[in-house]
This record gives C-alpha cells, sequence and structure tokens, in this order.
C-alpha cells in the first residue's frame, strides 16, 4: 500500500491494517439507542465522566423494558454499545495524544475488530424504557448491545 493510499483509507503513519475474516461468528440484537450531545466521533471525550459529564439517555427498545426490573437498585451500570461508526481493520494504530505506535487491544479507541465499548454510567433515573445517565462518550444514535448493574459501588437506589 502506497503511502497516498494509506492517508486516503485514514491510516496514520506506521499503523498496520489486518485482514478480516469473511463471515462474522456471532450476530447481537441492538436492545436500543443512546443518545449524547455528541453528533461526531470528534466531538466525543476520550472517557465519559459519570459525575460531571453531560446528561444522556438510552432509549431501550420496548421490547425489553421488562428487563430493567430491578436495575434502578443500582447507582451505576456498566453500558455495552456498538461503536457503529468504527472502522474495524487496525491491528497497529498510532494514537494522537501520544504519537506511538500500540496494539488495538492496549488501546480503549473505537477502532477494533469488534467495535464494542464499555462505559460505566451513574444512573439518574429510569422513566418506562428511558434511562438518564451521566458517564457517555459516544455519538448521539449509538446501538446499544447490553446494561448490566456495576457492583462496585454496591447497591444503591438511583438518584437525580
Amino acid at each position: 500500500m502506497t503511502e497516498a493510499s494509506k492517508k486516503h483509507d485514514g491510516i496514520r503513519e506506521g499503523e498496520i491494517q489486518g485482514m478480516m475474516p469473511d463471515q462474522f461468528d456471532a450476530s447481537v440484537y441492538f436492545i436500543g439507542r443512546i443518545h449524547t450531545p455528541f453528533q461526531t466521533r470528534a466531538e466525543c471525550p476520550r472517557r465519559g465522566d459519570p459525575e460531571q459529564g453531560p446528561v444522556c439517555t438510552i432509549e431501550l427498545d420496548a421490547r425489553f423494558v421488562d428487563a430493567l426490573r430491578g436495575v434502578d437498585a443500582y447507582e451505576h451500570i456498566a453500558v455495552l454499545y456498538w461503536m457503529d461508526q468504527a472502522r474495524r481493520d487496525l491491528l497497529v494504530q498510532n494514537p494522537k495524544h501520544d504519537g506511538g505506535l500500540v496494539g488495538t487491544f492496549a488501546l480503549r479507541s473505537p477502532v477494533r475488530p469488534n467495535p464494542i465499548a464499555l462505559s460505566i454510567a451513574r444512573l439518574i433515573r429510569i422513566d418506562g424504557a428511558t434511562l438518564t445517565v451521566r458517564g457517555l462518550d459516544c455519538v448521539d444514535g449509538t446501538p446499544l448491545i447490553d446494561i448490566k448493574p456495576e457492583f462496585t459501588g454496591g447497591r444503591k437506589p438511583c438518584h437525580a
């Protein structure tokens, strides 16, 4: 690959692109969508802040609302989501923040073979199929994969 074609593909100097498998091994259901104030990847913070970050909402598909039973007993939740705008083929990356070459699995970069993200969010409230949280770092409209209780803080009712 020439340097000109690498720049066209969005690959930085030293990055290595890998060959991806021809087919997928599994599938997931997107169970909802995440709404944030971030319209582009460039606007997203490097890591969400569950205490001071902007208020965001998670809109759960109505078919999964019953699965929220008991979630309000937790102050923090783990939110797993699919970074649908990320490329999936870089094995070595050249992060803008430090300029050194690093393997994809040593980064929290959205660029990875399976662009699954995990954020710990502070649960503010649940209203039907809508969860209000702080601590997300994704683009508005990002597909939701799963919600899990975060046990490090123990069971505490969510609060506004």
